[in-house]
C-alpha cells in the first residue's frame, strides 16, 4: 500500500522536532451496494477511496492530519503539520485533502450486483407470500473490502484485509390499525459470495414480514416495572449500550463512568459474564488487528458478576499504566482512533430457554430491540422495542405494540436472574463522538427480574 522506506521517513519527520509517539495509518476501501424497493432497483453504487492519517503525540496533546495524496511530499507535509499541532499544545485535526493521486478504483462486478438484485427480489417474493396485508418490501445489500496499514515509531508495521457483507429487509404491512413495519438483517465479516451462499434470503425477509404482520393485531404495551425475558441475540444491544460504553477506558480515565474505580467489585448478578471479543470468526465486529495495529483479543470484562477489566486503546492504556487490548478503532483514515467495543456479549448459562419463559408467570418477552442511548456517567438508558409479546402464566401470548425499556445499567445487570444455555449474535453499528463502526452484540435467552416498560409509544 505504501513503501516501508517512505513510511520510515514520514515517521522520522513527524518526530523531528520532538514528541513521544508517531503513527501512520493507511486505508483503502472498495464497496458495492444495491437496493431494491418493491421489485425495482432503487440504487446501485460503487465507491472507492484511499487516504492516510498521521498522528503525533506530545505529552497529553495529539496532532493529527490526513490526506488523500500518497506522494512523499504530501505525506511529509502531513507529518510536519501533525507535529506542529501537537507541539502547539492544542489537540486538533488538520485535513489536508487534495485531488487524489491514483485513487482506489471501486469494485465493478456486474455478476455480483446481478446476484444481489436477484436475491433481494426473491426475498420480496417470500415476504409478500406471507399475507395480502404486506404492502411494501425494501431490501438492501452491501459489501465492502478494506485494507489497512499501521506503522508507528515504536516499530510496529502491520497490515490487515477485512471484508464485510450485509443484507437487510424492511417490510410494511397495512391493516385496521394502520401501517406497521418490521426489519431483519444478516451481516458478517466475510466476502459477498460466502455470505450469500450461506444465507437463506427468503427466511430473512419472512422474519421482517412476520414482525410487521404481528403488530397489526398487537395490544397496547403495558407500563410499569415487569419481568422481561430477552430472546437469544435480541438483547445484546442493551448490554452493549447499558454497560459496554461505560467500560471503555476513556470514560474511566475522565471519571465519566458509573464503573470508574470499581475493579474487583461485584457490579452484576453472579450469572453475568460479559466478554468483548474481536477474534470471533465472521462476526460483524471482528478483525485481525485494530486500527492502531494491535492484535484483536478476547477480553473478559465482568466475570461471574465481578468487574475484572475495562476496554483499552493505546491512549487510555498509556495514561492509566495498562497495555492496549486491541480496542483502538476509527471510522476511517480521517478519524483519530478511540477505545471502542468489538463483539460484546453475555456468555451462556445452564437453564433451558423454555424453562426461563415457563417460570415467568407474568411479564414481557422481547424478541427484538431497536436503537437506544445511554448516559455513561449514570448508566441510565432508554431502548426501543421492535418486537415483543406478553407472557401470561408462563406462556408467550399476544404481541404488543412498540414500547421502550427504561432503566439503569448496573441495576439491569443486577436484575439478571436466569440465563439459558442457548446463544446468538446480532450485527449493529455503534456511534461514538461522531464516528460509526461495525459491532456485534450477543447473549443467550435471559430474564431480568424487573425493568421499566414505558407503555405504547404514541399513546
Amino acid at each position: 500500500m505504501i513503501d516501508p522506506e517512505l513510511v520510515d521517513l514520514v515517521l522520522q519527520r513527524a518526530l523531528a522536532r520532538g514528541g513521544d509517539f508517531a503513527e501512520v495509518f493507511v486505508e483503502e476501501v472498495r464497496s458495492t451496494s444495491v437496493s431494491v424497493d418493491d421489485g425495482r432497483v432503487g440504487a446501485l453504487a460503487d465507491v472507492g477511496w484511499r487516504g492516510v492519517g498521521i498522528r503525533v503525540v506530545v505529552g497529553e496533546t495529539t496532532g493529527f492530519a490526513h490526506t488523500t495524496d500518497l506522494s512523499p511530499r504530501a505525506l511529509v507535509a502531513a507529518a510536519e503539520t501533525a507535529s506542529s499541532i501537537a507541539k502547539g499544545g492544542a489537540s486538533r485535526v488538520a485535513p489536508l485533502e487534495v485531488a487524489p493521486i491514483e485513487p482506489a478504483a471501486p469494485e465493478r462486478d456486474p455478476s455480483a450486483k446481478r446476484r444481489m438484485v436477484e436475491l433481494l427480489r426473491a426475498g420480496e417474493t417470500e415476504a409478500r407470500g406471507l399475507a395480502d396485508a404486506i404492502v411494501q418490501v425494501s431490501g438492501q445489500a452491501a459489501t465492502a473490502r478494506r485494507r489497512i496499514l499501521v506503522a508507528n515509531s515504536e516499530g510496529r508495521f502491520v497490515t490487515d484485509r477485512q471484508a464485510r457483507t450485509r443484507v437487510s429487509f424492511q417490510v410494511v404491512a397495512a391493516g385496521d390499525t394502520g401501517a406497521q413495519s418490521g426489519r431483519e438483517t444478516s451481516a458478517a465479516t466475510v466476502d459477498l459470495e460466502e455470505l450469500l451462499d450461506a444465507l437463506d434470503v427468503g427466511a430473512l425477509a419472512q422474519v421482517a414480514g412476520r414482525r410487521a404482520l404481528a403488530k397489526l393485531a398487537a395490544r397496547p404495551a403495558p407500563a410499569g416495572v415487569l419481568p422481561v425475558v430477552l430472546a437469544k441475540g435480541s438483547g445484546g444491544i442493551l448490554f452493549h449500550e447499558a454497560c459496554g460504553h461505560g467500560l471503555e477506558a476513556d470514560h474511566i480515565a475522565k471519571g465519566a463512568s458509573v464503573y470508574a474505580g470499581r475493579l474487583g467489585e461485584r457490579v452484576a448478578s453472579p450469572l453475568v459474564t460479559l466478554v468483548d471479543d474481536g477474534t470471533r470468526a465472521g462476526e460483524w465486529g471482528s478483525y485481525h488487528i485494530d486500527d492502531e495495529g494491535n492484535p484483536a483479543q478476547s477480553n473478559v470484562l465482568i466475570r461471574d458478576g465481578e468487574l475484572v477489566d475495562y476496554l483499552w486503546d493505546r491512549r487510555s492504556a498509556t495514561k492509566l499504566g495498562q497495555s492496549p487490548r486491541g480496542n483502538g478503532r476509527r471510522q476511517d483514515y480521517r478519524s483519530l482512533p478511540m477505545v471502542r467495543m468489538t463483539n460484546t456479549f453475555l456468555t451462556p448459562g445452564e437453564s433451558d430457554p423454555a424453562d426461563v419463559v415457563a417460570s415467568t408467570d407474568h411479564g414481557v418477552y422481547v424478541a427484538a430491540l431497536s436503537g437506544g442511548q445511554v448516559n455513561t456517567a449514570t448508566g441510565d438508558f432508554v431502548f426501543g422495542v421492535q418486537e415483543a409479546y406478553l407472557i401470561e402464566h408462563g406462556r408467550i401470548t399476544a404481541p404488543i405494540r412498540d414500547t421502550q425499556l427504561i432503566g439503569n445499567g448496573p441495576e439491569v445487570l443486577a436484575a439478571v436472574d436466569a440465563v439459558a444455555n442457548d446463544f446468538d449474535m446480532t450485527a449493529g453499528t455503534c456511534g461514538k463522538n461522531g464516528q460509526s463502526v461495525p459491532v456485534g452484540c450477543g447473549q443467550p435467552t435471559l430474564r431480568l427480574a424487573g425493568v421499566t416498560l414505558g407503555g405504547t409509544i404514541g399513546g
